[in-house]
């Protein structure tokens, strides 16, 4: 996808002067500064859940907390009204080999802040802050709840699962992610599958035994020409990729077993439990999925949500990363400032002015949705 030029949306006189937008990007660069020198890694973000819950209080906004996922409701709730999930993460990855910089220092250069999770995905968390805030102060036909939640980067259950038990029902979700601001309508789910290939240990001076590595081998070759039917016009095919293999005990002893792991990328037309079925026609060894949970995601692009982005100039696209999209029951989609490519690599930053195009944006969207 090209990158797009970061300009200022036109708001129009009701929405948010540039310098206002100004005032807000130079209040979120700071709380992006203060996150990045906090470590954040998944399941341990409590410290920086420390840090939202101060800067929401300071607020007025009237955070709570389950674990290290924390939340403000926007006022004038009412059961009666849908409601709007802003959400994006506060844990990073570890940092990647290859940093120039300290991970942990927030450095500027010119337009770009350095710093691990300044992509992905402090930009969205503090941008879709400062959104919440200006269309907490006006008139909207929906409810709206911002969440920074935990363990993203591992999909882990004490993170958006955790929250949403707690919230009111949700029944659409923005979900800030490193888009380029534009809008991720369709999302590939994800499913881990432990394989082994069970053969019968034998001398390997003798013709005994049968070679577990190549039985496993054979099932890889089918892996990687696999080619289902069900082509997402977004999406594209699901992708099945082995990426782990792990055999043998010593040179002379055939292998009576050979493990490997399949990595599959689902899209919309296939549910995870369906992909593994159909693997298991396809395979020999044994195939044991780590979870089926982390299916594709899809909003219609009929939904307001969509329509209103695309009003805004944004442009459609199907995302190949996986998100905390994966586990909500809603629809929703994901847009957000930053570039997937920067994405736990080495040296990771976020421009300002990237921030700022997202506050706008997000506030445009917000100030004409109707739900």
């Amino acid at each position: 996808m090209a990158t797009p030029v970061h300009t200022a949306p036109s708001l129009g006189c009701n929405l948010v002067s540039p310098s206002q937008i100004e005032a807000l990007t130079a209040e979120a660069m700071a709380w992006l500064s203060r996150l990045v020198a906090i470590p954040s890694h998944s399941r341990d973000e409590g410290a920086a859940a420390d840090c939202l819950m101060e800067i929401v209080a300071g607020l007025g906004l009237n955070p709570k907390r389950v674990g290290n996922n924390v939340w403000t409701v926007a006022d004038g709730f009412d059961a009666e009204r849908p409601t709007l999930l802003l959400n994006a993460h506060i844990d990073t990855v570890r940092p990647a080999a290859g940093w120039t910089r300290d991970p942990y220092t927030p450095t500027w250069e010119g337009d770009r802040l350095y710093g691990l999770g300044t992509n992905d995905d402090g930009a969205s968390v503090v941008a879709l802050l400062q959104a919440f805030r200006l269309a907490n102060a006006q008139t909207r036909t929906f409810n709206m709840v911002w969440l920074a939640s935990a363990e993203e980067e591992v999909s882990g259950r004490n993170g958006i699962e955790a929250a949403l038990k707690a919230l009111p029902p949700i029944d659409v979700a923005l979900v800030g992610e490193p888009t380029q601001m534009q809008p991720a309508v369709a999302e590939k789910g994800l499913m881990v599958v432990d394989a082994v290939a069970h053969g019968r240990a034998g001398h390997a001076a003798r013709d005994e035994g049968v070679n577990a590595i190549y039985l496993a081998l054979d099932d890889m070759a089918r892996v990687r020409s696999l080619r289902l039917e069900r082509v997402s016009p977004l999406l594209g095919p699901v992708k099945a990729t082995v990426t782990i293999v792990n055999a043998g005990t010593q040179h002379n002893v055939v292998p009576a077993e050979c493990r490997f792991t399949i990595d599959v990328r689902s899209n919309e037309l296939w549910t995870n439990q369906q992909l593994l079925e159909r693997l298991r026609s396809e395979l020999s060894a044994e195939l044991t999925p780590r979870s089926t949970r982390l299916g594709s995601s899809r909003i219609d692009e009929s939904h307001p949500l969509v329509r209103r982005a695309v009003a805004l100039g944004r442009k459609p696209f199907g995302s190949p990363t996986l998100s905390d999209q994966a586990l909500l029951r809603c629809p929703s989609m994901k847009m957000g400032p930053g570039s997937s490519a920067r994405s736990h690599g080495a040296d990771e930053f976020v421009c300002r002015s990237e921030v700022a195009e997202a506050i706008g944006l997000y506030a445009a969207l917000l100030q004409g949705l109707t739900l």
